[in-house]
């Protein structure tokens, strides 16, 4: 008997069973002296923060690790955030999360590409990050967890400015970078390039006993090691224009490109009940993955009476994601031929938005927001097979899936104080169409539903340094659109994987009970939730015999989760700042059928935490550690995880300054994870060489006076975000 260990590499190279998501982008926040349920604190040098009553952004401009890091490497610094080795993203253990960039949706952040986007696109390009673990009606539904929403840095002051990064590191790691902008009166431009390669080493080990017909168990052992090459190319443009003092038009455009390449090596030794050596193989596994995208949108934006505003955008994505994997099975004990086995994946990904936004103030504060949204995707995912020493065709594993999508969805929000407390009711109503073909085996399906989300925030202002807030929201997470295939892909000659058409979407009930205390310049931020998903999606692993195993999701999932996260930022002595985030969580998975473990419970508590020097005028240290804690699984759970870096900045002079950041350096970032159930008893371990020394050089260059504000309102419907000043 064999079975075999999908790795990070492998299963990335397979079409995505995770799930799509998208939401709307966040608004501005109101003008000085209207703020309604916000507070604007100026914290420590590491983390200014801002608490609005639906969302918390976090400033990660002066995190050292994210100025020569990727955006996985700067969200691990954010409260409420856990990223893990291999570039996986979670909102308090909830690994359901949507990830927009300056408000809108990308298919870089969805499916199994989400990890990779998050390794390969530069944090120097962010300016900040908000958390939205609860949102209003005004968003998506999409994202069990929460919102994750990327700003992007913007030109500040009149004319030329921008900055050159470069950024050198230990395993043939480098990164460079280019943005610029120009602002006038009534023209503003952003422009951004930025080329990166990141190398990994991985090893993993995967333990495993399964009963067999006579009472006893198969033990397997296998172990991998993979060469892991990722290069990244990544440019933005963005142009606005000023037709009048109250209509603003706007384009933006966005492309990257992605070249993945693991190659894998993998020992598998197979024990039967009586301990005798019953199977031994080697197998080589390379992969090549070479992912296009490319975006363009039209925005307006126009005034609307004194105070309110109107937004449109019409945009258009396309994806070309072509990948090969190539694999060579050599077989000890028994001695067989050699297997050679090939896939060439060619995915096609098209959507079309448009969505329109409307934003009333009123003379009481209170604020009315209308909108609608209307997306088409229509994705095509073509997969041929090949075997055989000449790599012949096999019509077992060829076969073409489409996928096309339409959801129409439309809300309404309303904000309103009453004395010290405010209120933000909203109602978002969604409707799905869904048409799959799989034309290999002419099987046709519809998965349509209408349904309505509701949300509720409440803002209490108990006294000039502390408030309290409530919310409730309706989510779900949908399937990836790759897991509604039916068709059975080969992840390795042991494992194979297929989707299931009946999916239904998770649904989530989510609530939340805040309290805030800021007294420049310390913040203090409590938190208090609880969080029930019903339909959620399980991995169900089925014996097809001789060893192979065929993985499929279901709806069978019905899980709990509350827990206390506290937040504390504030300054020791006046050149040495800190920022603390702990939590508790408890979680409970409800059984899954007899192949699962039973239901279960997990109490587990993490955090992270930093502390930044200013020495001199020249020079600051910094130390970040984050603690990440254990997570359950539809079969076991993931141990905890933890790292600490370090990092230095010198300052050459006003323009030019020299980052130097040492990564987990205690060598602790590693992933273990096990299952335990009556058919699978597992034990794995996944080490990636985080461990790195980099040195990057930073220089700016323009600037000038700020640039009057001018036209700056920024409703929510993502039509593009107008100049900063």
């Amino acid at each position: 008997m064999r079975t075999g260990l999908i790795s990070m590499a492998a299963a990335a190279a397979l079409p995505s069973l995770a799930v799509a998501q998208e939401t709307k982008p966040a608004a501005a926040p109101p003008p000085a002296g209207k703020t309604v349920g916000e507070i604007v604190v100026n914290g420590p040098a590491t983390a200014p923060v801002q608490v609005a009553i639906d969302r918390k952004s976090y400033d990660v401009t002066k995190d050292l690790q994210a100025q020569s890091g990727a955006i996985g490497d700067a969200l691990r610094n954010v409260p409420s955030v856990q990223v893990d080795p291999q570039g996986n993203v979670s909102l308090r253990g909830d690994p359901n999360v949507t990830i927009l960039v300056d408000g809108k949706r990308s298919s870089q952040f969805e499916g199994d590409n989400k990890a990779l986007a998050l390794q390969s696109m530069p944090a120097s390009s962010i300016e900040r990050v908000e958390v939205l673990t609860n949102p209003s009606a005004e968003f998506r539904a999409d994202g069990s967890g929460g919102i994750i929403n990327l700003i992007t840095r913007k030109a500040r002051g009149t004319g030329v400015t921008g900055a050159v990064n470069l950024m050198a590191g230990d395993g043939d790691r480098f990164a460079a970078g280019l943005s610029s902008g120009y602002n006038a009166k009534r023209l503003s431009m952003t422009g951004e390039l930025g080329i990166r390669q990141d190398t990994q080493k991985q090893t993993s080990v995967d333990d495993r006993l399964t009963p067999d017909a006579k009472g006893g168990f198969d033990a397997l052992d296998q172990k991998q090691v993979a060469d892991i090459i990722i290069n990244s190319f990544n440019a933005r443009g963005a142009l606005d224009f000023d037709l009048t003092p109250r209509t603003r038009i706007g384009v933006e455009t966005h492309g990257a490109y992605t070249f993945f390449r693991p190659d894998n090596f993998t020992t598998t030794v197979v024990d039967g009940p009586s301990g005798a050596l019953t199977d031994s193989f080697l197998r080589r596994l390379t992969v090549h993955q070479k992912r296009a995208q490319g975006e363009v949108s039209a925005n307006l934006r126009q005034k609307v009476g004194d105070t309110g505003d109107f937004a449109l955008s019409l945009s258009h994505e396309e994806t070309v994601d072509p990948r090969v994997r190539t694999g060579h099975a050599f077989d000890e004990v028994p001695t067989a031929p050699d297997i050679f086995d090939q896939q060439r994946l060619d995915n096609h990904l098209h959507r079309t938005e448009l969505k329109g936004d409307l934003a009333l103030p009123f003379a009481d504060l209170s604020k009315l927001k209308l909108g609608f949204d209307v997306e088409y995707d229509d994705n095509a995912y073509r997969n041929r097979g090949y075997d055989g020493l000449a790599l012949t065709p096999d019509a077992a594993l060829t076969n073409l899936f489409d996928f096309r999508q339409t959801i129409s969805a439309a809300y309404a929000t309303y904000e309103r104080p009453v004395g010290d407390l405010t209120v933000l009711a909203g109602l978002r109503v969604e409707d799905v169409r869904i048409h799959l073909d799989q034309a290999t085996t002419e099987q046709s399906d519809e998965n349509d539903y209408l349904r309505a989300y509701p949300s509720l925030h409440l803002g209490w202002k108990l006294s000039d340094t502390q408030d309290l807030s409530a919310s409730y929201s309706h989510r779900v997470q949908r399937p990836d659109p790759g897991a509604f295939n039916a068709f059975r892909l080969e992840v390795d000659p042991l494992n194979f994987r297929s989707g299931n058409p009946d999916l239904r979407p998770q649904q989530t009930q989510s609530f939340e009970l805040g309290y805030a205390y800021r007294q420049a310049p310390v913040l203090l931020l409590a938190t208090l939730f609880y969080r029930e998903n019903r339909d959620g999606f399980g991995d169900v692993l089925t014996d097809l015999g001789g060893g192979v195993f065929l993985t499929q999701q279901q709806n069978l999932a019905t899980s709990r989760a509350a827990g206390l996260e506290v937040t504390l930022n504030g300054k020791i002595t006046p050149m040495l700042s800190y920022g603390v985030t702990g939590g508790v969580s408890w979680t409970q998975l409800d059984s899954l059928g007899p192949t699962f473990a039973p239901t279960r419970e997990l109490v587990a508590a993490g955090g992270q935490g930093n502390l930044t020097w200013t020495a001199s005028a020249k020079d600051l240290f910094q130390l970040n550690a984050f603690y990440n804690p254990e997570q359950l699984t539809s079969q076991g759970e993931v141990k905890a995880l933890m790292a600490i870096d370090l990092g230095w900045r010198h300052r050459l002079s006003d323009k030019l300054a020299v980052v130097v950041t040492a990564r987990d350096v205690a060598d602790s970032f590693f992933i273990r994870q096990s299952a335990d159930t009556p058919l699978l008893i597992q034990r794995g371990k996944v080490s990636i060489d985080n461990k790195s020394l980099r040195v990057g050089l930073s220089y700016s260059f323009g600037g000038g006076r700020p640039k009057d504000p001018g036209f700056d309102f920024q409703p929510s419907g993502g039509a593009g975000a107008g100049p900063t000043p």
